[in-house]
């Protein structure tokens, strides 16, 4: 393969200033582990390989060389080491995105990471930031990328000095796929030596499927990874120090699994999964919103797609690779979609990945972990999934208000008091504002525990569950007449002038709120919100609205304790005939504070409030 960037106008270009900023953090901060530039080079010469051999299943034009290779070749007198692949290669729009350009929040994630890690863990902070190329100038002066996308006959060269600029020249290469130059600095000999690039490689590469081969002058050519698939071994022959490398190859992350599966499935279909479970989120996760599973098909060792989706959604936090001899190398889409083999594998991908929470969960302190990193994308799967919810709801854990730490459902079902028919739950935003949330009181004062739903999706799943062990679950904003069943007391009836009261409140709130009523389940507060008869628990209504801004408020009831000192001063105040429409408006932004939600008008509440403690 030759390449030639002569007789061709150079186009100069300014890199983004978050590339700029982005270089110097790698560069600087990183400058005590170097060699880790080769990682990353080699990694995504993998992977352009690893994309083009996917693209060439339906595109004779990207078909892969005979024998596809990773090439090193060090030229010691020129001081020059080439990195070269047969990968899928890059167009000159591809270029300009892929070396020019980078988010703005990507910069600001990395050098705050980089701030707070551990100094023997920045060198894996490139990686998991996708910036991986620009380690290239931690060893070089000069780098030069010679690239040519797999399909076209059009190469383009880019070189930069990692000063500010690029160029962008046109040029030939033999065939698709990049190049990579770089021009080692004068205090970086060490990576002019094949021994010491081997022994990189054999660290942190070892377990790329494409084989990787460096040449030194007038050596030789030789291997430098073993190249094998290390799903393909028994656990017994993989080190953890292995297991550990490739996980975060894969994931990115650099930290430790928190667990891990290997699985080789045999009888009818036959398949291979080594599966991980991380023990971090990425820094980017609330950045990506596709709810889709990335784990990696491969048919025979090779890569086919990380879009297979095989797990589903709501165990899209799982990583890793599933491998199988049962399907054909050149699957369409269309049979990723529809093949009987590859939904069996799902299926008891699925059932072995539930298996394995199951025991984990055994490790209180482990699983609390992994539940608070992923158990709100867990309990996805009770909205979405019937098959599993039996499951998902035993590996569940909830606050209570009750019980320290996290509870279960099983452990909730055997506290529960005499004559409790129901599971009962408050939906909100976090444990700390449902545990003093005046909705609690009757409960609280009657004993009786209410599980602290805190994340988005516990606002909609009860729903579609319907019930646990066969016991409803039941939001406390809808459950009026289960707190006076379990009170056990005559049924507080109105006098006339607290049914004055609640006439005049009605009329004033009128297009606000759709009942105005008297309620035994405040102990301390002197107002609340309910949700009205068959509508959405309150929590749905806030996320919804959230949401969607269009959508029209369902009208809440409003509740008031009559043996509160303030409501029994408004009975006497609306005896008299006297205006309460403020104090109306007053009950009802302060019950929509306590409930989470702003007053209607803030400015006009905090002047209400002012009125009333200083009286004028």
């Amino acid at each position: 393969m030759t390449t030639d960037t002569s007789n061709h106008k150079e186009e100069q270009h300014q890199f983004s200033a978050e590339v700029e900023r982005l270089m110097d953090l790698v560069v600087h901060a990183l400058y005590s582990e170097r060699e880790i530039f080769l990682r990353e080079l080699i990694a995504n010469s993998a992977d352009a390989t690893d994309r083009r051999r996917f693209e060439a299943l339906t595109n004779e034009a990207c078909a892969l060389p005979a024998t596809p290779q990773l090439r090193i070749n060090i030229d010691k007198d020129a001081r020059l080491l080439t990195i070269s692949d047969d990968g899928i290669g890059m167009s000159k729009e591809e270029i300009m995105q892929n070396l020019g350009t980078i988010a703005r929040s990507g910069t600001r994630a990395f050098e705050k990471e980089l701030k707070d890690a551990k100094p023997e863990d920045r060198p894996n902070l490139i990686g998991q930031f996708g910036v991986g190329f620009y380690s290239a100038f931690m060893v070089a002066d000069k780098v030069e990328v010679i690239s040519r996308r797999a399909g076209t006959d059009e190469a383009w060269s880019w070189v930069s000095e990692g000063k500010g600029q690029y160029t962008l020249t046109q040029a030939t290469r033999d065939t698709a796929g990049t190049t990579i130059i770089l021009h080692i600095k004068s205090d970086a000999d060490e990576y002019l030596e094949s021994m010491r690039l081997e022994n990189i490689i054999r660290k942190w590469a070892d377990h790329i499927a494409w084989p990787i081969v460096i040449k030194q002058g007038e050596e030789e050519e030789r291997n430098a990874n073993e190249g094998t698939a290390l799903w393909r071994k028994p656990r017994s022959e993989i080190t953890d120090e292995q297991m550990d490398d490739f996980y975060r190859h894969i994931t990115h992350l650099f930290d430790k699994p928190l667990a891990t599966l290997l699985w080789h499935a045999e009888g009818v279909f036959e398949f291979t999964s080594l599966l991980f479970i991380p023990g971090m989120i990425s820094p980017f996760a609330p950045v990506d919103q596709e709810r889709k599973s990335k784990v990696r098909l491969h048919v025979r060792r090779m890569f086919i797609t990380d879009e297979a989706e095989m797990l589903p959604a709501w165990l899209r936090f799982i990583q890793g690779i599933v491998d199988t001899e049962d399907l054909p190398l050149n699957v369409s889409r269309e049979m990723l979609q529809n093949t009987p083999v590859l939904a069996r594998i799902r299926k008891a991908l699925t059932n072995r990945v539930i298996s394995e929470l199951q025991k984990l969960s055994e490790d209180k302190e482990k699983y609390g972990t992994f539940w608070n990193l992923f158990g709100a994308i867990l309990k996805e799967g009770l909205w979405e999934n019937g098959e599993h919810s039996e499951s998902i709801l035993k590996l569940s854990r909830f606050y209570s208000s009750t019980e320290e730490g996290l509870t279960t459902l099983p452990d909730y079902v055997s506290r529960m008091k005499d004559g409790q028919e129901a599971i009962y739950f408050l939906a909100g935003d976090s444990k700390e504002i449902l545990s003093s949330s005046p909705q609690l009181e009757g409960f609280k004062a009657q004993g009786i525990e209410v599980l602290l739903f805190t994340d988005a999706v516990d606002a909609f799943w009860p729903d579609r569950v319907g019930k646990f062990s066969d016991k409803p679950l039941r939001s406390i904003t809808q459950a009026k007449e289960d707190l006076e069943k379990l009170m056990g007391d005559v049924e507080y009836v109105n006098n006339e002038e607290e049914e004055n009261l609640l006439k005049s409140l009605k009329e004033v709130l009128t297009d606000k709120v759709s009942e105005v009523r008297t309620t035994q389940r405040l102990v301390d507060s002197p107002v609340i919100l309910a949700a009205s008869a068959g509508g959405p628990d309150l929590q749905m209504q806030r996320l919804m609205r959230r949401n969607d801004k269009t959508m029209p408020s369902a009208s809440p009831v409003l509740e008031l304790n009559p043996n509160h000192p303030w409501i029994k001063s408004l009975v006497l105040k609306a005896k008299d005939g006297k205006d309460i429409s403020e104090e109306a408006s007053i009950l009802l932004d302060l019950a929509r504070v306590q409930d989470g939600e702003m007053p209607i008008d803030p400015t006009l509440f905090a002047r209400r409030i002012a009125t009333v403690l200083t009286g004028k």
